[in-house]
């Protein structure tokens, strides 16, 4: 019996005919994938004016790890300018702190944003909290480099795609637990945040050619858990997991409607409001997972990233801050 799915958007449709699917990710394709070339940042970076630079900071255990900081070269920032601290999609496996770099690179265009990127290790070489970790140690030297790099410390919000929208939520976690530092938002964008797969769409989407299946999901996070059972993964790592939700700051959360993730993004919404706090989702009818990312000049796409980016617009200007 077929599994009844929703429809993709037709423009969609048409322009994923020419792409390469796959249903299953393994050690052999992963190696391949990411033997891949990187995403040519000085294209995006060659039509604006921008400063660009490079650092590292120590993981936990004292592991280098690289971010890139952009700034606008022409942006007076006497007054602070807000800061996107943006996590790179991949499955926890793959990618690096260039992917979707162009997402963020829209808010250093709109708003003057300086836009931090960060190299987290990737699964199955690190595992557990290492790589929300790593994501937690950029943040804090954001936070306490604010006046460096010419950003407002109340407007730092942060930010991610897939499994860096998984780990933004797990930082988010993090920094309201321990305290610090401020986070003015998060911004989760199709975000990786359970670890069960149980949900109605994660089923939709398995034994099916996609772009990511329920198949590659289970082998990310296989990777990135490490063997532990159920009850020994954090919250931190798989967000779903957090009992409580009160506490975090304004949140926005997009998926589409033919995506794996939809089920758990839309839940985790749901008990954001639950809890008290504030919650923006959009789910886009037809679209499938990362659809705005590899390919924007659909309509369906330029109409998520502009609503996206008027959500952040009003909470930038509006001084949001966290629930308290």
């Amino acid at each position: 019996m077929t599994t009844p799915r929703p429809a993709l958007d037709p423009e969609l449709r048409e322009l994923l005919a020419d792409m390469p699917l796959m249903s299953q990710l393994d050690p052999e394709v992963l190696a391949q994938l990411r033997k891949l070339p990187s995403t040519p940042v000085e294209t995006l970076l060659a039509h604006r004016q921008v400063d660009r630079r490079e650092i590292t900071v120590p993981a936990q255990d004292g592991t280098p790890i690289p971010l890139s900081v952009f700034s606008p070269a022409t942006t007076d920032r006497a007054d602070g300018a807000p800061c996107v601290y943006w996590m790179h999609g991949g499955g926890m496996v793959m990618g690096d702190r260039f992917s979707q770099i162009d997402i963020p690179l829209e808010w250093l265009d709109e708003f003057g944003a300086v836009v931090v990127s960060v190299d987290y290790r990737l699964a199955p070489e690190a595992d557990g909290t290492t790589l929300v970790d790593d994501c937690y140690q950029g943040l804090l030297w954001i936070a306490a480099h604010a006046a460096e790099l010419g950003i407002d410390p109340a407007r730092i919000v942060v930010a991610g795609a897939s499994a860096g929208g998984g780990l933004a939520a797990g930082v988010t976690l993090l920094a309201r637990d321990l305290d610090t530092p401020v986070i003015a938002a998060q911004l989760l964008v199709c975000p990786m945040l359970d670890h069960r797969n149980t949900t109605v769409s994660s089923r939709q989407y398995a034994n099916v050619p996609g772009v990511w299946t329920r198949e590659m999901n289970e082998f990310g996070w296989r990777a990135v858990l490490g063997g532990r059972t159920d009850d020994e993964v954090p919250a931190y790592v798989s967000p779903a997991l957090a009992e409580d939700l009160s506490g975090l700051p304004t949140t926005y959360i997009d998926t589409g409607s033919a995506e794996v993730f939809r089920d758990e993004d839309t839940a985790y919404a749901g008990r954001i409001w639950a809890a008290g706090g504030q919650a923006e989702l959009h789910v886009w009818a037809g679209g499938f997972h990362g659809f705005d990312a590899l390919y924007p000049q659909a309509r369906i796409s330029s109409t998520a990233r502009r609503t996206r980016t008027d959500w952040l617009a009003r909470v930038l200007s509006s001084g949001t801050t966290p629930a308290t």
